[in-house]
């Protein structure tokens, strides 16, 4: 015991932190919880093919843990699906809807109560430390940080605006300490460091630890004060990687899709309205491909030294390692210039990957799975019991889990849409004024569909089973001679799914994940080929349809028409849902 005193007496804090106390000591506590890393990237994709460029976390995540292929946000856009993400509510739950006030941002955060209710806050509860470093939400700022401090975190080091996405002048903002200017240096330098440290604080302290890593890659660079106090940036410029990275993948190209800036226009609203692009706008996209694929390089490295840590510890074997982004991103398809806020497979369809304690190796799970049941999985990994106010369910993790699975994902959005790249623009502006709309994700039993509503009462209905790519919108095709999905009509498949539709964008809790259950009480109806049967038909052909009486910039409830459906008694009797 005096060799051991003598010897932390002359460690410094400093070499501690580097090492960590165990390594030191050559021992480590004895813990039942289970350590979680999680590393969320902003904007990548995971249509566009970017992990097939990121050898290490195919190495470290994919091959040594499960890869999720149909995992979506529910809202793509940054802020309102990181509140999604760390509450387990959808964003018509939470009201933060967008990156800025009055709709959004972390103002909107603080204002509905979140900052002493999410989920590093019921970890901390349950014993464990909590560490975060990197973009938290947007409009955190250099001048509100601490107004109030965020809390939940036993340690913290966040990225701020307006300097959140500036690659090379990045602001942190440590604790309770002044935010201070990493002018100069690589904003993915700068976190590896962050993140390392607080990897050692976890590994010497006795408690389990939950740490997370939120690198801005690859999204786009933005100088100055774009996105602060409320204004949309005059441009967002390509992202800028590591300078040992500048000069890789020199003959990638964006995959040359079907719904690569194709010939005819596809989609509604004001995506049926671009123009095709030309040579110089796809040449120029596809250098800012390049420039996303190269930014990822350094957090690709990045998780290669979490896990070398964790191998340097005996905490491996105990910590789940979660990999995941906010949201996706499309680069010309359906004619789009660079950005995110669509329905579309670019934009909801995410990376997930996760390893960890009893999680299968190189495995490919199908089932269907959102950011809402991100906080209900650590729950149960945690041994946590889950909350009732969660709108999701915890994920089948393990080979043979009991969770309750969903074929639905709810997506939804309101307000403007943001167009990125030096040619990212429509009349002069990087800004669409209103991009709300409700739709639904669906796959299960054969069926592989996409439905939604807009705020202009524009519909779409695609059949990814036929048309991967989203170009033949089947929503105007409802008649005799109309083609079939499954044998079903597309009037059969589109009233079922609008009723389901109208459950979902205002459900609560259970609801959001058993919705068939409102609508057929007892338990006849799970899925939507068995709410295809021929006895419903009058039901859901007399049910209240989604509209919106106008477009609003975020969710103002008298705007978004019809929220109580009717539920089915029998085969004649229907009434209101309460």
């Amino acid at each position: 015991m005096k060799l051991v005193a003598v010897m932390l007496s002359v460690l410094s804090s400093t070499a501690i932190a580097a090492t960590g106390l165990q390594q030191v000591l050559g021992t480590h506590p004895e813990q039942s919880q289970p350590n979680f890393i999680f590393v969320i990237t902003d904007d990548q994709d995971l249509e566009l093919d970017s992990v097939k460029y990121t050898p290490l976390i195919q190495t470290h995540l994919q091959s040594k843990g499960t890869f999720f292929k149909n995992h979506f946000v529910t809202t793509a856009l940054c802020c309102p699906s990181r509140v999604s993400l760390w509450t387990g509510q959808q964003a018509h739950n939470t009201n933060v809807t967008d990156v800025s006030p009055p709709y959004g941002g972390y103002p909107k955060f603080v204002d509905r109560g979140f900052n002493e209710n999410f989920l590093p806050v019921w970890l901390q509860d349950a014993g464990y430390n909590t560490f975060y470093t990197g973009k938290l939400f947007n409009t955190h700022t250099v001048e509100n940080y601490n107004q109030p401090h965020v809390n939940g975190f036993n340690g913290s080091d966040f990225l701020l605006d307006p300097f959140t996405y500036s690659y090379l002048n990045s602001t942190y903002q440590r604790n309770h300490e002044p935010p201070v200017s990493y002018e100069g240096r690589h904003t993915t330098e700068v976190i590896t460091e962050k993140a390392l440290g607080f990897l050692n604080d976890g590994l010497v302290a006795e408690q389990p630890f939950f740490l997370v890593i939120a690198p801005i890659a690859p999204h786009a660079n933005i100088d100055g004060g774009a996105l602060h106090g409320g204004g949309a940036p005059t441009v967002m410029t390509e992202p800028i990687p590591l300078d040992r990275h500048r000069h890789l993948f020199k003959d990638v190209r964006v995959p040359r899709t079907d719904h690569f800036n194709p010939v005819e226009p596809n989609g509604v609203s004001w995506v049926r309205d671009l123009p095709r692009q030309d040579q110089s706008t796809v040449a120029y996209n596809d250098h800012f491909y390049r420039q996303r694929l190269r930014a990822l390089q350094g957090v690709d490295e990045l998780v290669d030294t979490l896990v070398t840590r964790l191998e340097e510890s005996d905490q491996l074997d105990n910590t789940y390692i979660i990999y995941t982004s906010d949201n996706g991103y499309h680069i010309g398809q359906h004619r789009l210039p660079p950005g995110k806020a669509c329905g579309f497979e670019e934009d909801i369809r995410v990376p997930f990957f996760i390893r960890g304690p009893g999680i299968p190796q190189g495995r490919v799970q199908e089932a269907v799975t959102t950011h809402i049941d991100i906080a209900p999985t650590l729950f149960e990994l945690a041994g946590i019991p889950l909350r009732d106010d969660f709108d999701g369910t915890p994920m089948p993790i393990a080979p043979n889990s009991n969770s309750t699975r969903h074929e639905h994902v709810t997506v939804e959005y309101w307000g403007h849409a943001y167009l990125e790249g030096l040619k990212g623009s429509i009349d002069n502006s990087p800004v669409v004024a209103n991009n709300t709309y409700k739709s639904i994700r669906l796959i299960g039993d054969g069926f592989d569909l996409y439905y939604s509503v807009w705020c202009t009462n524009e519909h779409e209905l695609y059949d990814l089973t036929t048309d991967p790519y989203q170009i033949n919108n089947l929503y105007d095709k409802q008649d005799v001679y109309s083609p079939l999905i499954h044998k079903y009509g597309l009037s059969q498949i589109v009233s079922r799914l609008d009723s389901l539709l109208l459950v979902l964008k205002s459900c609560k809790g259970r609801t959001c994940i058993k919705p068939w259950d409102v609508l057929h009480r007892h338990g006849t109806v799970v899925s939507l080929r068995d709410a295809l049967h021929a006895e419903y038909d009058a039901f859901y052909n007399f049910q209240p349809k989604v509209a919106f009486d106008r477009c609003e910039l975020g969710q103002i409830l008298d705007a978004e028409g019809p929220q109580e459906p009717l539920v089915y008694r029998d085969g004649l009797s229907w009434d209101v849902w309460t």
